[in-house]
């Protein structure tokens, strides 16, 4: 095949960049039509076998004996899988290994939660091993059970000793101020309710080699567990993930156990093999986002500016580390919210306790530590009869004064990039909330059942893996002879957008349309050794490593026309569709042809890892964070004083996403995680019975929000002014987690609209906790206030 002439005709038709740009999101179509592809839509061999994972039914208990035959006698049943068949290690620890795969056959004969993994029943269809799972014969005797935050701290059961951060001296400063307060709240966990339930499909291969298909935010962290537990090394494990049915850092780790069980099952009896989990098993055996407790005893002046605060944050980890000590140390760095605490002490009880592990939920912890910070602020408020918001701007980080040394966070980081004063004043005005909240308190004077609240607050979100190491990604781009660019990356995509982005971006760097660029699942076989899409920084590192690999290509495609045409590599560059070469112009397919020709490389890897972070956790002090993404909102509701019912009647959003790279995108997630924020805080209740026993483990039970919960007002922008400061992709900011905090809005208009009504009625209110259900309203503004 010949080369094409270099001065071939160029079709003038412009080449539109996208990057900054709204695009739609890749799978858009398939989601709503029904043709996307998960796990579970995968087609499978004849002989494919199905797995049930059978779980424990007590909370602690020791295990004496344990009689299965009637589970291998029962019809279409295969095997059964316990301890004592696994080739590897009895393990899915995601950091430590201290989760059992298996319970029953393993050297430490009990069971530590209910739910925990007993044993799998493989047969020929799910039905089949779901109802033979329930003939097993296991005889218990029942142990004392740790299942709450104050059990926990009550028997000095922790996960590690209680971790301690500090600036200033907060012990001696606390007597030194006008007005000390103290209180508590109590905030509960959170469902992760993905559409699409834990799934994994494991087909053996030869050599001993297996490839899963999987719904997991880390196809590494999957491969590497399936090895452990076969017994060999990482290069016989290959795992692919297209798309999740949406994640929200529930399969994070939580995909672990099934993706292992399937692989095994494949291996032992060299037929495909599936799990897939029912609704209720899934959420009674998958960790949830962390039950907090926090206290506080702060000092303040006059004004309300805090002098000095004393927190003490314990959350309910569960019966394993899974990733509760990074959880919890994302909890304090954000105890301080937005704000600047000149003397302060965090101190963190990482709770062990009988129920399952919690892991990883949208935020990491981050929500919990903020919305104790909110407490505090609202707490004085109150006792100065002050508005909040007058409070929250007093107490601002003040980034640009830096003689004021109103800039450094309790873990010793400077926060030089902060906006939130800009933000909130903007905010402020184009919600109209003074005028609003004169109009509020005018017609709560008139009421006596419906009661309105109004509240307005912000967020600080420190964006990057606390764990240094996380940060890094790699890529890979293909450009093939025709002119079509094959990309991956180690991200994974669970419905917010991040390979639409990343598609974008290598599409403009290239400057063709981004039709050209063809989207590839996340494949440990194409990109190793993957971070997980975790920490909100999916785009800003898969994103710079997909530019690092693009822009290797094209230094070898300018040399190469450089050389070619006689000119420096200055008088060549990439447009609109085209390349050019001092005054002449060829299509970027001809150019690439004749490229492949001359065995130009058209293949190359990227690298990314985040700069200037650091984290010395045995001191409290580093910068874990490259930096921070700001927001805020102003939401207005109205309950029922007779039923504690409510409704949202407005929220006014401004978030700062930098330069977004792709605003629909963007507002889709800003919407989205304040409606799941609002949905943690309010109705999302999870509850367990005195034996451990989750009753909540069904749509039934357990209400996440719906379209009814939207407000009935809704105004969401973007700060105009946002730019990120530091290097991130086209100065972008993360959107992934921030969001959700957005919802802390609604908590505090409820609770401002339930002290009006208190007010009014010359009654005291007990101090609100969340989820603040219209239950626990009620109670709240009926209370002696004690």
């Amino acid at each position: 095949m010949s080369a094409p002439d270099l001065k071939n005709s160029v079709d003038n038709n412009e080449i539109k960049m996208t990057a900054g740009n709204s695009a739609a999101h890749d799978s858009a179509y398939k989601h709503v039509s029904g043709s996307a592809d998960y796990v579970d839509d995968i087609r499978v061999p004849e002989d494919c076998t199905h797995i049930y994972i059978a779980y424990s039914k007590r909370a602690h208990a020791e295990i004496l004996s344990v009689n299965l035959d009637a589970v291998r006698n029962a019809p279409g049943v295969i095997g059964v899988l316990t301890a004592k068949d696994i080739p590897g290690e009895n393990d899915v620890g995601a950091v430590f290994r201290d989760e059992l795969l298996f319970a029953v056959g393993a050297k430490n004969k009990s069971v530590e939660c209910y739910g925990q993994s007993l044993f799998a029943v493989v047969a020929t269809s799910f039905e089949a091993a779901r109802r033979a799972g329930r003939l097993a014969k296991i005889e218990y005797e029942d142990l004392p059970a740790i299942l709450t935050i104050d059990d926990a701290l009550s028997a000095h059961s922790f996960l590690e000793p209680p971790q301690h951060m500090s600036r200033g001296d907060a012990k001696t400063e606390l007597l030194k101020a006008p007005h000390r307060l103290n209180g508590d709240i109590e905030i509960g966990g959170q469902e992760h309710f993905y559409l699409e339930g834990q799934a994994a499909l494991a087909i053996p291969g030869e050599d001993g080699d297996v490839e899963i298909y999987c719904s997991s935010q880390h196809p590494s962290e999957i491969q590497h567990k399936v090895a452990d537990a076969l017994g060999v090394m990482h290069h016989s494990v290959t795992v692919q993930v297209r798309r999740m049915g949406g994640g929200f850092g529930g399969k994070e780790t939580n995909g672990n156990l099934p993706a292992v069980v399937a692989a095994i099952a494949a291996k032992r009896y060299g037929r495909a093999a599936k799990v897939r989990y029912d609704r209720d098993d899934d959420i009674i055996m998958t960790g949830k986002r962390h039950d907090f407790k926090i206290w506080y005893d702060v000092a303040f002046h006059d004004d309300g500016r805090i002098h000095a605060i004393s927190v003490k944050q314990a959350a309910l980890c569960g019966w394993t580390a899974d990733l509760s000590l990074s959880i919890c140390d994302r909890a304090m760095f954000h105890a301080d919210n937005c704000y600047y605490l000149p003397h302060v002490d965090i101190q963190s009880f990482r709770c062990k306790t009988n129920t399952i592990s919690n892991t990883a939920f949208r935020g990491f912890g981050g929500p919990q530590g903020m919305m104790a910070m909110e407490r505090v602020i609202e707490d004085i408020a109150c006792h100065l009869n002050a508005d909040p918001l007058e409070v929250r701007r007093i107490n601002f980080y003040d980034p640009e004064n830096v003689d004021t040394g109103k800039n450094i966070t309790p873990y010793h980081m400077k926060v030089d990039d902060c906006v939130i004063e800009k933000i909130v004043g903007t905010l402020t005005k184009s919600s109209d909330y003074h005028n609003r909240k004169r109009e509020i308190a005018d017609w709560n004077e008139k009421q006596q059942i419906l009661y309105r609240g109004i509240s307005l607050t912000p967020l600080k979100f420190g964006i990057s893996f606390t764990a240094t190491h996380l940060n890094q990604a790699g890529a890979l781009v293909h450009i093939y002879k025709d002119g079509s660019i094959h990309l991956n990356h180690g991200g994974t995509e669970m419905g917010q957008g991040l390979y639409i982005k990343i598609a974008q971006l290598v599409a403009d760097e290239f400057h063709v349309d981004i039709d050209k660029v063809k989207i590839t699942a996340a494949h440990t076989g194409k990109v190793p050794n993957t971070s997980p899409t975790a920490a909100s920084s999916g785009t800003d590192i898969n994103g710079m490593a997909a530019l690092d690999a693009c822009q290797k290509i094209k230094k070898r495609l300018i040399e190469f026309a450089a050389e070619k045409a006689g000119l420096d590599e200055d008088r060549v560059r990439f447009a609109q569709g085209y390349i050019e070469i001092g005054d002449q112009k060829i299509e970027f397919e001809n150019f690439i042809l004749q490229a492949y020709m001359a065995r130009v490389s058209l293949s190359a890897n990227g690298f990314y890892k985040t700069p200037k972070i650091s984290w010395d956790r045995s001191t409290g002090r580093g910068r874990p964070f490259y930096y921070f993404a700001y927001g805020a909102a102003c939401s207005e509701v109205v309950i029922d004083r007779l039923t504690g019912e409510y409704r949202l009647l407005r929220t006014d959003i401004l978030h700062d996403c930098g330069k977004s790279l792709n605003p629909a995108i963007d507002l889709g997630q800003i919407e989205g995680g304040f409606i799941q924020g609002a949905g943690w805080l309010t109705t999302e209740e999870l509850w367990w019975d005195e034996e451990g026993r989750l009753k909540t483990h069904a749509p039934s039970t357990y209400k996440i929000p719906t379209a009814s919960d939207r407000p009935l007002d809704m105004r969401i922008n973007m700060w105009r002014e946002g730019i990120n400061r530091e290097e991130t992709v086209l100065r972008s900011k993360a959107v992934g987690e921030p969001p959700l905090m957005l919802g802390m809005s609604v908590f505090f208009a409820l609770s401002n609209a339930m002290k009006n009504a208190c007010v009014k009625d010359k009654k005291n209110c007990k101090p609100l906790h969340a989820p603040a259900t219209p239950e626990r309203i009620l109670m709240a503004m009926n209370s002696d206030g004690s």
